[in-house]
């Protein structure tokens, strides 16, 4: 369990760092030409709270919860992410997570990344320093930040971390996305890089737990075989489908049941939003 909220969010929010147009089926390559985005989605201000729920012999249990919070300076975007279980849920798991990053205005790439991790009886300290000019990184991990080890890390092409990614992906042009359409995803994590798929699923009504049915764009990321995930699952994301493209739901089965992420409550976004039941 000690990695279950670092998949849950980062597989939502993960998007091609460095793709082959050649490889995937798209309507239009420049949607996602997420080396240079433009950010038309998001502002300083900005929260998200999410309710995650997991699903114990049949009944869905309320857990705990992760906040998302944007504040802005003149170059850049500093974005931090808080997940913690719930006290009543904490006799089972408890979980302290802090996820930080610094992403560059003008091309949303992140420049720096840190993350400090209590899950039960694991603690997880990492931090990423990305040159994307140099398209290198160098990372430090361990237990806690004193005894982190440093990694050197040669990169491909740019690079996203798992915050970063969130914010990218809510600039993709979706209007220009085939149904079915998938392409290839990499995210560094922990002194390592991932290559997965996600498929695009379209446009979908969907109901929102508490929030009725919502006009939504679906996301499904295939997920990291290990010790929360299984070989072959694949985690499914409900987006609004507005200008925000605010993460509204998602579905992840682990090896040990499953769970659900729910939006609660926003404020500070950019454009006009409001989800009634």
């Amino acid at each position: 369990m000690n990695k279950l909220l670092i998949y849950l969010f980062a597989s939502m929010f993960i998007i091609p760092a460095a793709l082959d147009y050649d490889s995937f089926d798209m309507a239009d390559s420049s949607a996602l030409d997420l080396c240079h985005m433009q950010n038309e989605t998001f502002e300083g201000g900005e929260h998200l709270n999410y309710i995650l729920y997991y699903n114990w012999n049949f009944i869905w249990l309320s857990a705990g919860e992760v906040d998302f919070y944007i504040n802005e300076t003149p170059s850049f975007y500093e974005i931090k992410a808080y997940g913690k279980t719930y006290p009543s849920y904490e006799w089972f798991f408890t979980v302290r997570d802090t996820f930080h990053t610094y992403i560059d205005k003008e091309t949303l790439l992140p420049i720096y990344f840190e993350r400090a991790v209590h899950e039960g009886n694991f603690d997880f300290y990492s931090k990423i320093e990305f040159d994307q000019e140099a398209q290198s990184a160098v990372c430090y991990k361990g237990k806690t930040k004193k005894d982190a080890k440093r990694t050197d890390l040669q990169l491909e092409s740019c690079m996203h971390d798992v915050l970063s990614v969130l914010y990218s992906v809510r600039n993709m042009k979706v209007d220009r996305l085939d149904e079915g359409s998938n392409f290839p995803v990499e995210v560094c994590l922990d002194s390592e890089t991932f290559p997965l798929q996600v498929t695009y699923m379209g446009e979908e009504s969907k109901k929102i737990r508490n929030k009725g049915v919502q006009n939504t764009l679906h996301f499904s990321p295939e997920t990291i075989p290990g010790e929360v995930f299984e070989e072959g699952s694949r985690i499914h994301i409900w987006a609004s489908n507005d200008q925000n493209k605010v993460p509204l739901l998602i579905e992840s089965p682990v090896s040990v049941g499953s769970i659900k992420a729910v939006i609660q409550n926003y404020n500070g976004l950019k454009y006009p939003f409001q989800l009634d039941p």
